[in-house]
């Protein structure tokens, strides 16, 4: 694969058989976040579990302190009372039946975060099978499914991201942008790696936390020191 100049002046800057410490990292990151858009950061975690198994899955969610520098669209799927609360916490659209159909028939999916409330996943899960692969299902691990629709979606817009375990035992995540900055860009990496680090399955066994990578958008990866978490 071939890249550009500008990757190959930032691959000079990073050694790539270094463990750096967190802070080191991000100044690398935005060191070597040359695009000309305002670049996302992202993580890549391995652990030492296996997703094979249904007690080694790692999947949560957690509110970032300084956001993800990106405006989310939630649609809440809800009546009555909790319909006017999401209204009122600013999801971007609020429905119930109308909203299932609009996503049936129309393939509308203008949105990035579903939010329901318990007693509609009877409805939701006849979308399932539209939803789910594309990352769209509410789900209680998430705090997607939740009669508290005003925090749910106060927590969403305030830059809650969702972490989730691949096929190949990896957690992929973004954790802001090339403009925040060294210092909010870590806060922002320790506080998903806490939240990760808490939800240890107790069946996992040996080293948790393998590898951990920080890259931007258009940038190479900078491989972070586990051991500092």
């Amino acid at each position: 694969m071939k890249h550009g100049k500008k990757y190959q002046e930032s691959v000079k800057l990073i050694d790539a058989t270094a463990l750096y410490d967190p802070d080191q990292a991000c100044d690398l990151v935005i060191k070597t976040g040359k695009a000309k858009f305002d670049e996302t950061v992202e993580i890549s975690i391995r652990l030492g579990v296996d997703p094979r198994h249904a007690d080694q899955q790692v999947r949560g969610a957690v509110v970032l302190p300084h956001g993800t520098g990106k405006t989310v669209r939630v649609l809440v799927i809800a009546k009555g009372e909790k319909a006017k609360e999401a209204e009122a916490a600013g999801a971007d659209y609020v429905g119930a039946e109308d909203m299932i159909a609009k996503i049936q028939q129309e393939s509308w999916f203008d949105f990035d975060v579903c939010v329901a409330t318990p007693d509609m996943m009877g409805l939701v899960g006849r979308i399932g099978r539209i939803l789910g692969p594309k990352g769209l299902m509410p789900n209680p691990k998430s705090g997607t499914v939740t009669m508290d629709v005003t925090k749910a979606v106060h927590d969403i817009k305030a830059g809650k991201v969702e972490y989730r375990l691949d096929k190949t035992a990896i957690i992929h995540c973004p954790i802001g942008k090339v403009s925040f900055g060294v210092e909010k860009l870590n806060e922002n990496l320790t506080a998903l790696m806490e939240a990760i680090i808490k939800a240890k399955p107790s069946a996992a066994k040996g080293t948790y936390i393998r590898s951990i990578y920080l890259s931007s958008t258009m940038g190479p990866a900078v491989r972070v020191n586990p051991l500092k978490f």
